[in-house]
């Protein structure tokens, strides 16, 4: 380990400080880094030549360097200076300690999957976008309060028409993001899986599903009153869709390596983030 990304939440007035405090300690180690400052929203995905990269921020900061770092095998050491703090699991008081475990080759490295969308045109058949996010893909309409119909099918196999908000597909790390607040369920994260969650649907028969992995969600932008839809990944900046487009979604073959994050660290962040007790007082 020679080289270091620090990725600085420009919202989090403590990330700056942090981020100097880390980048000294490092220098000890003879560890040189770089920092990229993050406002939330980026196109740019500078972690080409870096062993590892360490994010400060919530758990937006960490979706973005996930996708910037899945592909070319670069772990990732998330501290939380966010509210929940599901993914980026190292809380700020002991990044030191995990850092150093880390460094040791002592820290158990997780490996999270990642789901992408390619979008096909209704005019000529050919994909028109693609993308790939850790937490969900979002397919709704443009405006608050209104309702689009969508065509939904798993493996060429037709599972409905839906009027609703929009429909959420999810990784298990998403499960506990825009899922949960939509009535999904919480999935464990290492439970390789893909949930697809429909959000205010005009039925109340429509359930969260949650779906094989080595499958294909297709989604089929059907004409209704509301013409405009969008869709969003990892809660970035919106893609225009158009009646008649497809879009398919899988899960990619590579995976995000995320330091830290452990089975134990995700259910305490259940039960202090989300008040979980198990008394009537929750």
């Amino acid at each position: 380990m020679k080289n270091c990304l620090i990725v600085i939440n420009t919202h989090k007035e403590e990330s700056l400080v942090l981020g100097k405090k880390i980048s000294d300690y490092l220098s000890t180690k003879d560890i040189v880094s770089s920092k990229f400052s993050f406002d939330g929203f980026s196109e740019e995905y500078p972690f080409e030549g870096y062993d590892f990269v360490v994010t400060l921020g919530g758990d937006g900061t960490v979706l973005f360097a996930a996708r910037g770092c899945a592909k070319l095998g670069i772990p990732v050491f998330p501290v939380n200076l966010g509210e929940f703090g599901f993914i980026a699991s190292v809380q700020k008081e002991e990044w030191k300690r995990e850092l150093d475990l880390f460094l040791a080759g002592g820290a158990k490295i997780v490996q999270r999957s990642l789901i992408g969308a390619n979008i096909i045109s209704a005019k000529d058949g050919q994909a028109k976008f693609s993308a790939y996010g850790l937490n969900d893909i979002v397919v709704s309409a443009k405006n608050a309060l209104r309702t689009i119909m969508i065509e939904v099918s798993f493996n060429y196999v037709s599972l409905g028409k839906f009027k609703a908000d929009g429909i959420i597909i999810s990784t298990p790390t998403g499960s506990t993001a825009y899922s949960s607040s939509a009535g999904g369920p919480i999935i464990d994260p290492e439970l390789d899986s893909l949930l697809l969650t429909p959000i205010n649907s005009f039925s109340l028969s429509s359930r969260p599903l949650v779906l094989s992995p080595k499958g294909e969600v297709e989604l089929k932008i059907l004409p209704s009153r509301e013409h405009e839809s969008i869709l969003t990944i990892d809660g970035q900046k919106p893609i225009q869709l158009h009646d008649g487009d497809y879009i398919k979604i899988r899960q990619l073959p590579e995976k995000v390596k995320l330091v830290a994050c452990t089975a134990e660290k995700f259910y305490e962040a259940l039960q202090s983030k989300l008040n979980w007790s198990g008394g009537p007082h929750a």
